[in-house]
């Protein structure tokens, strides 16, 4: 905690980020520890997850992430998997 407290506080006082701003970078923050919790990825997967998942896509093709996993609208898929039938 200390560690966001020391974000939000450089942020409003040393970059004058507007409050929308720091919010969505909490948020994007949080989503990345309930990635790692919830579902055990390491948290540079979980940066890539979060990322893809912000973007609104449907499939993230990895070739060392579980795939076929699907968190919320997105599945993951390995490309070099042959196609299920």
């Amino acid at each position: 905690m200390p560690t966001l407290n020391e974000f939000v506080a450089v942020a409003v006082r040393k970059l004058g980020m507007p409050w929308k701003q720091i919010l969505d970078a909490l948020q994007a923050i949080g989503l990345l520890c309930v990635i790692t919790q919830r579902y055990g990825y390491h948290i540079y997967d979980a940066l890539v997850i979060a990322a893809t998942i912000r973007a609104s896509c449907s499939t993230l093709f990895s070739e060392d992430m579980h795939s076929g996993h699907k968190i919320d609208d997105l599945t993951i898929r390995n490309p070099f998997l042959p196609a299920r039938a």
